[in-house]
Formats: structure tokens, sequence, C-alpha cells
């Protein structure tokens, strides 16, 4: 998810460069979301696995 990230925030740079500021302006946005929901996946599954382990253990 964190590539998909990457990838739109290059196209918003590019298009951003080009003079296309509508589609910059989306694809910046899109690539802020999917870090933001990757980022809280990661936590999530984190906090998740401290807690299984424990419970294994």
């Amino acid at each position: 998810m964190i590539k998909w990230a990457i990838i739109f925030a290059i196209i918003g740079v590019v298009a951003g460069i080009l003079g296309f500021g509508g589609i910059a302006g989306g694809a910046f946005g899109i690539a802020k979301f999917l870090f933001w929901a990757a980022i809280i996946i990661a936590v999530v599954l984190f906090i998740l696995g401290l807690t299984v382990y424990k419970k294994v253990t």
C-alpha cells in the first residue's frame, strides 16, 4: 500500500510540474489517504501481534 502511495505522489509531482493542478491535487489526495491507511493497518496489526503473542506464550 505504501508503494501505491509513493506512485500516486510521484504522479502528483509530475502533474504539478506540468501544470495539471486538478490531477496533481487528486493524486496527492489519494497518496495521502493510502499512506495513512497503511500506517493505521500496520499499527493495528502490530498491536494484534503483541496481544496474540502474549496469549500464545
